[in-house]
């Protein structure tokens, strides 16, 4: 599977330029940041949860996991839990389970953005396949994604 259709219209009817890049397969997003050599920072990497009973998108970078606790008190939430490959399946059937861009708006999804996300001008993220990722300027992906932007994640040390 190639690069999702949805995302590539989306960004081309908004007039964004960006760098559609091919790469050897990778399967987390700190691997591809590794053999980008994208530092994990600007790598988004996108997991798909489900707050109260809805799907939500939380993009973070990629070194990065979501601190359960924190996205619970940053959103609300009673009840919190990972959306399953099935799940993932049909909410995203032009991408590749788990290479799911961060643009869940155009999947019908709100979008959580971690924080820490903005310290850079330009964000890296897989594009609907494992062997192919976008590179673009962070403020357009804001405007495009128009995530909500809250602190509920923590670093992780993952050797690739």
């Amino acid at each position: 599977m190639s690069v999702s259709v949805k995302l590539r219209e989306y960004l081309d009817q908004n007039k964004i330029k960006y760098t559609l890049i091919s790469h050897s397969i990778a399967y987390t997003a700190q691997e591809l940041a590794a053999k980008m050599h994208v530092p994990g920072q600007e790598m988004a990497k996108v997991v798909i949860v489900k707050i109260n009973g809805r799907f939500v998108m939380a993009v973070m970078p990629a070194h990065h996991q979501i601190d359960f606790e924190r996205l619970k008190e940053a959103t609300g939430a009673h009840q919190i839990e990972l959306a399953t490959e099935r799940e993932l399946q049909n909410l995203f059937p032009d991408c590749e389970v788990g290479a799911m861009p961060p643009f869940g708006n155009i999947y019908g999804l709100s979008i959580y953005l971690a924080k820490s996300l903005e310290e850079d001008k330009e964000i890296v993220y897989n594009a609907g396949s494992h062997t192919e990722a976008i590179r673009m300027e962070y403020g357009d992906f804001i405007r495009l994604a128009n995530p909500t932007v809250i602190e509920y994640t923590h670093v992780v040390n993952i050797k690739v």
